[in-house]
């Protein structure tokens, strides 16, 4: 349904406009937003993933700088948005780039991990990606990437709470939207700051709300059969 893909991209519109004002002291050196250089690829992912309601949602904190930030996509190891979600773009370049962090786009060769991770799962469990989108929707609650002087990147949670707060308003508000939009049954924030973000954003429902272990290189657990482990939560919890 055209009309809901369409509620997506003029959601994603408004949060970009509503972070465009907001400014990031030290640490923070450089601020990346897909959303405005490489707006060509999320608004493909978005009509093309985001055109009916879904049963579960999945989304993450921000971008990676090998994923979202290059492709513009949830996640998005190029490979994978690439040949499984089978999307491809131009993509631009944000306006103040790092030389250690440089937007390469569709021709970066290297893997996001976190996104080669997620993708692989929802890719060994649906060969299609039309059938994992059929009731599943990945999205990203903030669309910000943030790195420091040295090129090291840093998490929203990191940032000082004032900064904090306005970013978690604007961010709170499109999750709301998004799910009023796809009207899920479940919203599964991948590791515990997103649910925690979940279920500030929906104390009251109307959807259930979960995590699943981080896929991130970084964590320990998760480089112990990361793969198995999320299925066993998704599982437990009753989502699949």
């Amino acid at each position: 349904m055209r009309a809901i893909a369409d509620n997506l991209i003029a959601a994603a519109k408004k949060l970009r406009a509503a972070l465009a004002p907001l400014e990031f002291k030290p640490p923070v050196a450089h601020v990346y937003n897909p959303l405005v250089y490489a707006w060509q690829a999320h608004a493909a992912y978005l009509r093309k993933y985001g055109n009916r309601r879904k049963h579960v949602v999945f989304f993450g904190i921000n971008p990676g700088p090998f994923g979202m930030v290059q492709t513009g996509v949830p996640f998005g190891e190029v490979a994978a948005v690439r040949d499984w979600l089978d999307i491809i773009a131009p993509i631009g370049q944000p306006p103040r780039a790092h030389p250690k962090r440089p937007v390469l786009g569709f021709a970066c060769h290297r893997s996001e991990v976190s996104g080669r991770r997620l993708w692989g799962l929802f890719a060994a469990r649906f060969p299609r990606a039309e059938d994992f989108f059929a009731d599943h929707f990945v999205a990203n609650y903030c669309p910000l990437c943030f790195f420091e002087a040295n090129g090291r990147n840093r998490t929203p949670d990191k940032l000082p709470t004032k900064e904090l707060a306005s970013l978690l308003a604007a961010c709170d508000a499109h999750l709301r939207r998004v799910v009023e939009i796809l009207e899920p049954a479940w919203v599964i924030g991948v590791g515990r700051f997103a649910e925690q973000r979940a279920q500030a954003a929906f104390p009251d429902g109307p959807v259930q709300t979960g995590s699943i272990l981080h896929p991130s290189p970084a964590s320990p657990a998760a480089n112990r059969g990361w793969q198995r482990r999320a299925t066993a939560q998704l599982k437990a919890l009753g989502v699949w």
